[in-house]
């Protein structure tokens, strides 16, 4: 069954390198490959637009075929590790991710803002880990996501205001939708440092997240251990992951580079 995909609320862009754009983004973390079907409705580009478009992407290596479908390509992965702020930061955050991998054995997240939702950029999980809803490069909402409540907790106002403006989309029962709700629990995270979720981005799963912060006192990303509730209590946990966003924000201080 094809998956399906939220309406085009955009207009066509007009210009080739804003058709690719589109094309591309058409992939999120949950879809592999694509037909020409699937992309045209995706997309809203004609199937004509899309069959040639896609064609030059894989003479680039930015797409690759399998089959009668599209992938994203290698090329694009290795473009992705060159982008410099990123890669510094995954770099430096790294041993401390691993230190809170071994202290709880359950699945490390690295997460920072983009747009209104909190992106994965490294992700650390053991074999016991069973499915979690998240993958590098991923996205999932800042307001349900123990990640996303530190960074929007530390982040600046418009942010937030973004975020309620959008709309508290319900991903389970448990998840926050009543913004003067959110509101206040984010300033219990701005006091405590500490943001949890407790089966609000998918039932079972619980998790605690720690804000990073940058040479000037920005937020710069998230660290967060995430588990099904049985298994980890976010409370206990809380201790190591806070210590490993203040090892990161000791690090990232003493760096020249602005990130």
């Amino acid at each position: 069954m094809s998956p399906a995909y939220p309406a085009v609320v955009r207009s066509t862009p007009a210009s080739v390198l804003g058709k690719v754009a589109v094309l591309l983004d058409a992939f999120g973390p949950e879809t592999n490959e694509m037909g020409l079907n699937e992309l045209a409705r995706a997309t809203g580009l004609p199937k004509a637009t899309v069959h040639r478009l896609a064609g030059e992407l894989v003479a680039a290596g930015f797409l690759e075929r399998s089959g009668t479908n599209y992938a994203l390509g290698p090329h694009l992965f290795e473009l992705g590790q060159r982008v410099p702020r990123r890669r510094l930061l995954r770099e430096a955050a790294l041993p401390f991710l691993e230190d809170v991998f071994v202290a709880t054995r359950e699945t490390v997240h690295l997460a920072v803002v983009d747009g209104l939702e909190v992106v994965y950029v490294e992700r650390i999980a053991g074999h016991r880990s069973p499915e979690i809803p998240s993958a590098v490069a991923g996205r999932l909402p800042l307001h349900c996501t123990a990640t996303g409540k530190a960074l929007l907790a530390n982040g600046p106002a418009e942010l937030l205001t973004g975020v309620l403006a959008a709309g508290l989309e319900r991903r389970t029962p448990f998840t926050i939708v009543v913004p003067a709700l959110l509101v206040e629990e984010l300033a219990k995270v701005r006091t405590s440092g500490i943001a949890f979720e407790r089966e609000e981005t998918r039932i079972s799963f619980v998790s605690v997240a720690a804000p990073v912060f940058g040479r000037k006192g920005q937020v710069l990303a998230a660290i967060s251990v995430t588990g099904p509730r049985q298994r980890l209590d976010p409370v206990s946990s809380a201790g190591v992951v806070r210590l490993a966003a203040r090892g990161l924000t000791r690090v990232l201080a003493g760096t020249v580079v602005d990130l």
